[in-house]
């Protein structure tokens, strides 16, 4: 008599066994790592956070006039702006790859602004930095505060100890040349990979506290014939 039936029968049973640790190992496992990787994924999305503001801010600059009558009372950190001034007697310099970059103070205010360096601000590391260019001129670009500026540190204490700027209520500003609302999409393109990448961990954490373990089931309970019998 073939015994395929019962094999198969065991085999049935082997594998729902098996998946049914791999359901409970699941369970045990996703859930911490979807709720790490979502936390994970909001620190760095709240790290993002001034730079998708200012990817949707407003494209028309706020002007904040001129030298001798800068229009303090509209300053707004994370704006797109627009203001006129004279330029300090020195800068900070610095290079990012091959071009060359000058951190230069507006004369009798909070202002510093970053542009790229202007023909005869030519410098190398190593040499002594030119004077920036003297001429008056006008930039459009992105205000910050000096404590939402982090990565031009550097600059702002350089022009500082210049003494060549005159904080207001203790802050310094920058505004960096060219940057504009809209045009920063790497900052976007990363916010859209984080979201995605939580919106799927969050799913992942559902379905995990979803399932409900399987309680085993026990067969009756045969009392043991006692070790004596009845003579």
């Amino acid at each position: 008599m073939s015994r395929e039936p019962e094999l198969q029968q065991e085999r049935d049973e082997r594998i729902a066994e098996l998946e049914e640790r791999l359901r409970r190992r699941g369970v045990g496992v996703k859930a911490p790592v979807a709720v790490l990787a979502l936390v994970v994924g909001g620190v760095l999305l709240g790290l993002l956070w001034k730079d998708l503001a200012y990817f949707f801010s407003s494209r028309t600059p706020l002007t904040l006039g001129a030298e001798g009558e800068y229009r303090y009372e509209a300053l707004e950190s994370n704006r797109y702006v627009q203001l006129h001034g004279v330029p300090t007697l020195r800068g900070a310099y610095g290079r990012e790859g091959g071009d060359v970059y000058v951190v230069v103070g507006l004369r009798e205010s909070p202002f510093l602004v970053r542009r790229r360096a202007l023909p005869g601000e030519e410098w190398s590391p190593g040499k002594v930095p030119p004077r920036p260019d003297p001429r008056p001129f006008g930039v459009r670009g992105r205000l910050l505060a000096e404590e939402d500026a982090e990565r031009y540190r550097e600059g702002f204490k350089l022009l500082r100890e210049m003494g060549e700027v005159q904080p207001r209520d203790g802050r310094l500003w920058l505004v960096v040349e060219g940057e504009r609302p809209g045009g920063d999409t790497g900052a976007l393109l990363a916010a859209l990979v984080l979201v995605t990448f939580m919106l799927g961990n969050a799913a992942l954490l559902y379905r995990g506290l979803k399932r409900k373990p399987k309680k085993k089931t026990q067969g009756p309970n045969i009392p043991s014939p006692s070790g004596r019998g009845t003579g």
